[in-house]
């Protein structure tokens, strides 16, 4: 294999495809990158038999053939040679010579038939989103997939295809997130995918793009094609919470309040809270405004915010870091706040249509006396 390249364009694709890849694993291949040179070009591709990404990208192929190296040494290197253009050649044994103006590197390679194949997925179902609208729909709710393996399901998003309408769900046992989304298609599908997928899929999309991203979903998998970028992810299988009936209805106190001033007291009451010195956030909500405090080992923190508030006065207790999560998924200015009593969840929601509701538990607090 003999091939010549853009490097900007090289090390691109290799620092996202090296994100699929392990970083510890017992087959060393996935470890690697497989770069696969054909008279089509360079097709890069990363897999820890989880998930994968692969692109293709623009090369002068002098000799096609195929080379695993070894993902951060080659990366490294890609980035600190002095050329526009880089030059990789492998010879006999997996020597691989990789080269940028008067810069040469040689390293040992591996056989690319001992990189496992992504697995053939079947009969698929095709939908497409644009670009934006996918990036914000797993943004606004992959902070509330959980992080324990006490139910894998639970570690991925629910997408929910029916009557025309998407929802992406993510749940923790303490927060739930909800996203909604209007779209053309006329089935109903489910299926969940990792969040670590979702993850590196967020980061290929473009936010400001309208551009298609199109999905293969299969029963057991799915494929995101994004630009010049595929991610294929394995589904994960078992029982969602059904979150119709978690979400609470009706309410007995509706605040509306500015986000971004909720979210800085937030963050200013909370610099008494550590992961080593831990205190609910009190929060009480009263005609007109809203105060914030906590009391820790270090000491006594108070904020007060306007707000326009309908119901009773309440106080109940939060997760500092679960309610900053929140808050910070709106992305709007203002959010209606809606409670049933100190002891039910609390939901986040817009405050015109249903694009998203965020559920936030309470925590029990203690009476201060």
């Amino acid at each position: 294999m003999k091939i010549k390249c853009e490097k900007n364009m090289l090390c691109e694709a290799a620092a996202v495809v090296s994100r699929a890849v392990s970083s510890h694993s017992s087959i060393p291949t996935l470890e690697g990158i497989l770069l696969r040179c054909s008279a089509a070009g360079m097709e890069l591709f990363g897999y820890d038999l989880d998930t994968g990404i692969s692109t293709r990208i623009d090369a002068q192929i002098s000799e096609p053939g195929e080379i695993v190296l070894p993902a951060k040494v080659f990366l490294d290197i890609a980035k600190r040679l002095d050329d526009e253009f880089i030059t990789i050649s492998t010879g006999e044994k997996c020597l691989t010579e990789i080269k940028g103006g008067k810069t040469e590197f040689t390293i040992l390679g591996m056989p690319a038939d001992d990189f496992p194949e992504f697995p053939t997925i079947g009969d698929v179902t095709d939908f497409e989103l644009p670009q934006a609208t996918l990036k914000s729909m797993i943004d606004q709710t992959i902070f509330a997939v959980s992080q324990s393996d006490a139910k894998p399901v639970h570690t991925g998003s629910l997408f929910e295809l029916e009557e025309g309408s998407l929802s992406v769900v993510s749940v923790d046992g303490y927060r739930l997130a909800v996203r909604r989304e209007r779209v053309a298609f006329g089935g109903e599908l489910r299926f969940v995918v990792p969040g670590r997928a979702l993850g590196e899929v967020s980061r290929v999309l473009d936010e400001e793009s309208d551009d298609p991203a199109g999905m293969q979903i299969s029963k057991k998998h799915i494929i995101f094609h994004i630009g010049d970028y595929q991610i294929f992810s394995r589904l994960l299988e078992g029982e969602f919470l059904d979150y119709h009936a978690a979400i609470p209805s009706g309410e007995s106190l509706t605040v509306r309040i500015n986000t971004r001033a909720l979210i800085d007291a937030v963050e200013r009451v909370s610099l008494l809270i550590s992961d080593r010195i831990k205190s609910p956030l009190r929060v009480k909500f009263y005609e007109g405004g809203v105060d914030l405090s906590c009391s820790t080992a270090l000491g006594r923190a108070n904020d007060t915010i306007s707000a326009a508030i309908e119901g009773k006065a309440l106080e109940m207790g939060f997760n500092n870091r679960y309610l900053l999560d929140a808050l910070r998924a709106a992305g709007c200015d203002e959010v209606l706040l809606q409670i049933n009593s100190p002891l039910s969840p609390m939901k986040v929601v817009p405050t015109a249509g249903d694009s998203f509701i965020f559920l936030v538990l309470p925590v029990r607090l203690k009476t201060e006396g």
